[in-house]
């Protein structure tokens, strides 16, 4: 068995047949489920079906026969065979049992280019088998004249399969991806390669590659240049104009959204829809909250003129807020008062009796406070009225 050497699918020849099998040779200490492909003559082993890339190859030119395998299986429904090869001898088991005639049919023809009449098999799938005889044997044709490369990973990626024209077509359509691709050759014996370059206005060139018969190929110009593959036919060609050559490499391109073809049930029309999907945007991470810093509270300085009335009006207001409740007491803001000096009251006037001895000197009136000159009126009038009631003559 050979290993994978990394050719892809769509670089295999034709393929026949394909379908899973579970594989199982002396090496392997278990069976294994394989997406097969009977390309030319040679299986090719896939891990799955959309694999690009084989895993394992077994050539059939060792063939020898292929029979069923009676040993029961866990799955009723698998059908074993049993492929003897030179070297080696594989089991394999297909999924029932019409999948195992079919194989076991394109297997024998495609090694021994004839169909075998000994396979129950219907009319359609004969047809099949022999179509598949005639197409492996001019691909065998082919490759005996040295015209047909075996496997299509000989050819670089920049290999495209087309004529003259739509090689000129496709260097002009794809010119920022490339300028030059390799072909297959006009005669079908050859292969060919072109060029476009930009010179006043698009020039092509293209060279003949011939294949020669003792392996290799050359680029058949005035002075041959023998190459061992057709890689290194691009890469000569690449070094030599010192990178101004650019292979050919086209990306097949893919689908952007997810559409399919539905049609409408009354009227029976199709139309194209496309899938909504619900694109949950990223989840932000929440800002750092910065931590709350007690601010200091503000402090309201009135600034308050102190009078001699202050205490009447503190003591009304002490009344009346006695007879309210404590709860509807509307809370005053706390104010800080600053303490005034009160201004200095201006002398009270007063109409003194001209017998008064007490008033008669102005200075000693004027020097005097208002509460103390109240004070020497009352005592005046006590000493009257002791006098008075001591000699009732005086009054």
């Amino acid at each position: 068995m050979a290993k994978r050497a990394g050719r892809q699918r769509n670089q295999l020849p034709t393929c026949y047949y394909e379908g899973y099998l579970e594989k199982r040779s002396f090496k392997d200490k278990a069976s294994r489920k394989l997406w097969t492909c009977l390309c030319g003559n040679a299986l090719f082993f896939f891990n799955e079906k959309r694999d690009i890339d084989y895993v394992e190859k077994l050539d059939l030119s060792g063939f020898v026969s292929i029979t069923d395998d009676c040993s029961q299986d866990h799955n009723l429904d698998a059908a074993r065979l049993n492929l003897h090869m030179k070297d080696e001898n594989i089991k394999l088991t297909a999924p029932n049992a019409e999948a195992r005639e079919l194989w076991k049919g394109f297997v024998y023809s495609v090694a021994q280019l004839s169909v075998p009449s000994y396979l129950n098999l219907l009319p359609g799938q004969v047809h099949m088998l022999k179509e598949a005889v005639e197409m492996e044997k001019e691909r065998i044709k082919k490759q005996s004249a040295g015209l047909y490369v075996s496997l299509k990973p000989d050819m670089p990626a920049c290999y495209h399969s087309v004529s003259r024209l739509e090689a000129e077509l496709l260097l002009e359509r794809e010119a920022k991806k490339g300028n030059m691709l390799l072909r297959p050759g006009r005669n079908g014996d050859s292969f060919a390669v072109s060029t476009r370059q930009d010179h006043d206005c698009a020039v092509f060139r293209h060279y003949r590659v011939t294949r020669r018969h003792d392996g290799g190929f050359y680029i058949d110009v005035e002075n041959p240049v023998s190459c061992s593959t057709l890689h290194d036919v691009i890469s000569y060609l690449v070094e030599k104009t010192d990178g101004v050559l650019i292979p050919l490499i086209i990306e097949e391109p893919y689908e952007k959204s997810i559409s399919f073809i539905r049609s409408d049930k009354e009227n029976g029309e199709m139309s194209i829809q496309e899938t909504i999907s619900k694109v949950v945007p990223p989840s932000v991470p929440p800002k750092p909250v910065a931590p709350m810093v007690p601010t200091p509270e503000k402090v309201l300085v009135e600034e308050e003129c102190f009078y001699l009335n202050d205490t009447l009006e503190e003591k009304e207001d002490n009344t009346d807020s006695s007879a309210v409740p404590p709860s509807q007491v509307e809370k005053k803001p706390s104010t800080v008062r600053i303490a005034i000096m009160p201004p200095t009251a201006a002398p009270r006037k007063f109409t003194h009796s001209p017998n008064s001895s007490t008033n008669s000197d102005p200075k000693t009136a004027t020097n005097m406070g208002p509460m103390r000159l109240t004070i020497t009126e009352l005592k005046q009038k006590l000493e009257k009225k002791t006098k008075s009631q001591e000699d009732p003559l005086l009054v």
